[in-house]
């Protein structure tokens, strides 16, 4: 699925910068780049069935969340199971065939 790009705006005294939407399974995880008076940050939000959990990382720790969050996919790559294809089902008009 095509991430999906928010636009900008301003909630709650939080003026949103940049935005960015993913699908994963069956949740949706926004990944805002904001600011208010106290500073930019990056809220990570995730969505499941109507709930919502967050967190908020200060601007200035991002490139170590980041080196933090690529350490854990190099690590994870052997554990990965491949994405196997749905089984095809044959519909009721192509069973004449």
């Amino acid at each position: 699925m095509q991430p999906a790009y928010l636009p900008t705006g301003s909630v709650g005294g939080d003026a949103y910068l940049l935005s960015r939407s993913i699908q994963v399974e069956r949740k949706h995880i926004t990944f805002d780049l904001a600011e208010n008076p106290r500073g930019r940050f990056l809220r990570i939000t995730e969505t499941v069935a109507g709930r919502h959990n967050a967190i908020i990382i200060p601007l200035s720790g991002v490139e170590e969340f980041r080196d933090a969050i690529n350490k854990l996919i190099e690590f994870s790559k052997p554990f990965a199971r491949p994405v196997r294809p749905l089984p095809s089902v044959r519909r009721q008009a192509d069973a004449h065939l």
